[in-house]
């Protein structure tokens, strides 16, 4: 056990209320989802090359730095895949699979993200939870562990879901533009993300955009999420929000419906899906609409309320959407009022909260 000083800590670590100064274990380091490490950055990047601090700061990471992150996989599309190592030692050499400070070995790299950060581990965070004690155990992330058996109680409460055809497919700027909408026409609104690898830069956002309470499955110790923890993750947040008594809850789904972080798995338990009182759809293009449309409905028996997303950009979109689909479109961009008024609408809230001119 010794202390070091360190450059960077991750938002990924939180829950753990860490300074810049640290006592790590160098030996007998467990390899697990969520064990906090600290690790010696090794290379420049010239791009995708900051770190989400825990502030909520982005931050360029450069060849040198002493980073703390917490372990865990990635299997995205448009960036990193991996996983957690088998075993863990002082000395291996592993990488920074997103910007929120995950860290496990990378086999799969998109080429637009270029190579990963290599990172040579340090040692593992110490947590000194024994009172009068000096018996460190090693730090995780999450301020609780999750419950699998939790269960789903949203006190009538309304809940709007985004999910997308895909990840960058605009799930997050909707989500801003509802909430942002809502606040303007009264309504108290908390809000979720449920799925997804951790990164607190989406429930920032819809707290800058008016969302009074936010949580994240890294909250619950859940550093990537998958077809295993998703339900309960999602039900865990939703109760919880819920029992703050907001007039809607407003929560992202991230990824893909067909990804592997779990959007599927949510949306085949009923009891969710039943609680679930309107659903938006972000989509890249009109194809995409057409498809997830037709996943929602045909796999999961859910009618969308609204299409948006990088599909409707322009008026051509918009068009092909609302005539062959039968689903109203909006930009969440250039006509975030409209997606907001139509969906508040469709989950009944139109003449409780009206619109003031």
């Amino acid at each position: 056990m010794r202390t070091i000083v360190v450059d960077k800590v991750a938002s990924v670590t939180q829950a753990c209320g860490l300074g810049h100064e640290v006592r790590i274990a160098t030996e007998d380091l467990p390899a697990e989802e969520g064990v906090v490490v600290v690790v010696e950055v090794l290379n420049n990047k010239s791009g995708y090359n900051t770190l989400e601090l825990t502030s909520g700061r982005m931050a360029k990471v450069n060849k040198g730095d002493i980073v703390v992150g917490a372990l865990g996989h990635r299997k995205a599309l448009f960036g990193y895949s991996g996983y957690v190592p088998k075993t863990l030692a002082a000395g291996d050499v592993i990488q920074m699979l997103n910007i929120g400070g995950v860290l496990g070995v990378c086999d799969s790299a998109n080429p637009d993200k270029g190579k990963p950060f290599d990172c040579r581990v340090l040692g593992v965070v110490l947590t000194f939870p024994y009172l009068g004690e000096r018996i460190g155990v090693p730090a995780r992330a999450g301020y609780r562990k999750l419950d699998s058996n939790a269960a789903l109680d949203t006190q009538g409460v309304p809940v709007v879901a985004l999910a997308g055809t895909c990840m960058e497919a605009g799930k997050t700027a909707a989500a801003c533009a509802m909430v942002s909408r809502m606040r303007h026409r009264g309504l108290v609104v908390d809000c979720f993300k449920a799925t997804g690898v951790s990164l607190r830069r989406d429930i920032l956002a819809m707290e800058d955009a008016g969302a009074r309470n936010s949580m994240i499955f890294t909250d619950l110790g859940v550093i990537s999420t998958n077809r295993a923890t998703g339900p309960a993750l999602t039900r865990t947040m939703m109760t919880e929000l819920a029992a703050k008594k907001p007039d809607v809850i407003v929560f992202e789904l991230g990824d893909g419906i067909l990804g592997t972080y779990g959007v599927d798995s949510i949306l085949d338990c009923a009891d969710i899906r039943q609680s679930l009182t309107g659903v938006v759809l972000s989509a890249n293009d009109p194809v995409a609409a057409w498809g997830g449309v037709k996943l929602l409905r045909e796999r999961f028996g859910v009618e969308p309320c609204a299409v948006t997303g990088p599909a409707t950009d322009n008026a051509v979109g918009v068009d092909i959407i609302r005539e062959q689909m039968k689903v109203p479109a909006h930009n969440a961009l250039t006509d975030g009022a409209g997606l907001a008024d139509c969906v508040i609408a469709a989950i009944g809230l139109a003449q409780k909260f009206p619109v003031v001119s």
